[in-house]
C-alpha cells in the first residue's frame, strides 16, 4: 500500500545550529513545518564539537593551571592526577543536557513536527523517511558535516579514531599520534597532551595552519611545543600499519616512523549531502560534495535552500546560525540579506586561544594590497603578564590608502573574546584611527587593541 503524502508548509532536513532556530521563526508565522533529524538533535556543535570539546579544554586548563600552581605561590601536594572516565563523564552531562533542552524545546515549538529518521529525496518538494512522504514547497538542507576518512595509505587496516571519537575516550591514550596540523587537530593534541598523553602531531605541509601568518603559526607551534607535543612537518607519502604490540606505526618523510597507541586523523571534514537523494531533486553539489548555493543560500532549485556546513559557505557554528538569519529575514521580513555581508571570524581554542577576524597581512599583500599592521607581543600586554600568561601577540592589519581595517590576530588570554572590539568595529565600518578613539578598561587585553591601532608600522605592499 503506498505511503499517504503528508502537507506542510516547509521541511527542514537536519537539526543543526540553523534549523531549530529557523523552524521557531517558521512555526511562529504560521507555518507547518517538519523537521527531520536521523541522529541527534543539535548536529556536531552540541553532540561532537564545540560542546563537548570546549568542556574537555576547560579540563585539560584545569590540569595545566594545577600543575603550574606553585609560579603563583599555591602549594598542591603532589602531581595533579587526570581522570579520563571523570572528564568524561563532565563533559557527556554537559552535552546531554544541551541536547535534551534543545529537544523539548523543538517538540514544544508552533506548528512544527519533530521526526527521526533518514531524509531522502523522491523530487523537488517531496522527502521519504522511512515509511513516510512529506511534501512541502519550502525545503531546507541542513545536514552539517563529518570527519573525513583520508586516503592515507593503510588507514583501513588500522584503529583510528575522528575528533568526533575522541570526546568519548574514557581511558588515556599512552602515545597520541595526531595526523594533521590545523585547528581541530592541535586543540585536541594541547588537550590530551595536558591530560598526560605523549603527543606527536604528523603534518603534510611545511608549517602548522597555513590560513594564519607564518609568525603566528610559530607562535603556536613554540607554546605547543613548550607543553611537550612533537611535530613532525613536511610529512609527505604517510603511511600506516598495525604495530605487532598494539596501536599503529606512521611511516612519514620516507623512512621516519613515529609509533602510537592511538591514532587522531584530523585532515579536514566532508559535508553529508552523499545520501540524501539531491539528484532526485535536482540540487547541484560541487566537487566536495558541498550544495551549490547563492548568496541568500538558495540552491539552483526553486523553494531549495542549503544551511551550514553543507555549504561550504562558512562551516562554523556562528556562520550556520547567521544563514538561518539571513533566510529568516529575506523570507519573513521583507529584507535582501546574503553572507557577503559577514566579516570572517573564528578561533583556534588552544591555550592561549587563537581570534582571528578578516584578513591575514600575508593575505592582504597577495591581494596586492598596501597596509600598515601593528603588533604587540603580549609580554607587553599588562594583563597577559599579571595572568602569568604572556605568550603570544596582538595585531591589526589596515590599508594604507584608505584606513580601512582589514583584520586582525590575538593569540593570547582571552584572545577569543578580546577579537570582538575589532570586529565590531569592522562591522561598523570604522577606519583604524576611529578605533584609536575608543576608550577600554583597564586592565583588559582589549584596551589594548585601540593603541596597537595607532601604532601602524609603515605602508608596505604586496605582489599581487
Amino acid at each position: 500500500m503506498p505511503a499517504v503524502t503528508e502537507r506542510f508548509d516547509a521541511v527542514i532536513i537536519g537539526v543543526g545550529q540553523a534549523a531549530s532556530a529557523l523552524a521557531n521563526r517558521l512555526g511562529t508565522a504560521g507555518m507547518t513545518v517538519a523537521v527531520i533529524e536521523r541522529r541527534a538533535v543539535g548536529g556536531t556543535c552540541v553532540n561532537v564539537g564545540c560542546t563537548p570539546t570546549k568542556a574537555m579544554v576547560a579540563s585539560a586548563r584545569v590540569a595545566r593551571l594545577a600543575a603550574r600552581a606553585g609560579e603563583y605561590g599555591v602549594t598542591i601536594p603532589g602531581a595533579p592526577v587526570v581522570d579520563m572516565a571523570a572528564v568524561n563523564d563532565r563533559t557527556r552531562a554537559i552535552v546531554d543536557k544541551s541536547r535534551a533542552g534543545l529537544e523539548r524545546w523543538i517538540t514544544g515549538l508552533p506548528g512544527c513536527t519533530l521526526i527521526h529518521g533518514h531524509a531522502r529525496f523522491e523530487s523537488a518538494r517531496t522527502v521519504r523517511v522511512g515509511d513516510r512522504l512529506l511534501e512541502a514547497d519550502k525545503i531546507f538542507i541542513d545536514v552539517g558535516g563529518r570527519a573525513s576518512a583520508s586516503n592515507i595509505e593503510g588507514l583501513g587496516d588500522v584503529d583510528w579514531l575522528s575528533s568526533s571519537d575522541m570526546v568519548t575516550l574514557r581511558e588515556l591514550p599512552r602515545h597520541l599520534v595526531v595526523i594533521g596540523g590545523s585547528y581541530i587537530g592541535l586543540e585536541f593534541a594541547q588537550m590530551f597532551r595536558r591530560f598526560g598523553s605523549q603527543v606527536t602531531v604528523v603534518e603534510r605541509g611545511a608549517r602548522l595552519m597555513p590560513r594564519e601568518d607564518s609568525d603566528v603559526s610559530d607562535e603556536i607551534r613554540a607554546i605547543l611545543e613548550a607543553e611537550g607535543i612533537v611535530f613532525k612537518l613536511d610529512a609527505e607519502c604517510i603511511q600506516v600499519r598495525p604495530h605487532p604490540e598494539g596501536g599503529a606505526v606512521i611511516t612519514h618523510g620516507g623512512k621516519e616512523q613515529t609509533v602510537g597507541s592511538h591514532i587522531l586523523v584530523a585532515a579536514g571534514r566532508v559535508p553529508n549531502t552523499d545520501d540524501l537523494g539531491l539528484d532526485k531533486a535536482g540540487v547541484c553539489t560541487g566537487p566536495h560534495g558541498h550544495i551549490e548555493v547563492d548568496e541568500q543560500l538558495r540552491t539552483n532549485v526553486p523553494g531549495i535552500w542549503a544551511l551550514g556546513d553543507c555549504n561550504g559557505r562558512g562551516a562554523f557554528t556562528h556562520t550556520a546560525y547567521n544563514d538561518y538569519e539571513i533566510v529568516a529575514a529575506n523570507l519573513l521580513d521583507g529584507e535582501s540579506r546574503s553572507v557577503n555581508d559577514r566579516v570572517p571570524v573564528y578561533a583556534l581554542y588552544i591555550d592561549p586561544p587563537l581570534g582571528r577576524v578578516g584578513m591575514t597581512e600575508e593575505q592582504a599583500l597577495a591581494q596586492g594590497r598596501t597596509v600598515r599592521v601593528g603588533k604587540r607581543p603580549m609580554t607587553r600586554v599588562g594583563r597577559a603578564v599579571e595572568k602569568g600568561e604572556s605568550q603570544g601577540s596582538m595585531r591589526i592589519v589596515a590599508d594604507a590608502q584608505t584606513d580601512e581595517i582589514l583584520g586582525a590576530a590575538i593569540l593570547g588570554p582571552g584572545g577569543d573574546e578580546a577579537v570582538h572590539m575589532v570586529l565590531a568595529a569592522m562591522a561598523a565600518g570604522m577606519t583604524s584611527r576611529q578605533l584609536t578613539h575608543v576608550v577600554a578598561i583597564h586592565p583588559t587585553v582589549s584596551e589594548l587593541i585601540p593603541t596597537i591601532a595607532g601604532e601602524l608600522d609603515a605602508p608596505h605592499a604586496g605582489g599581487g
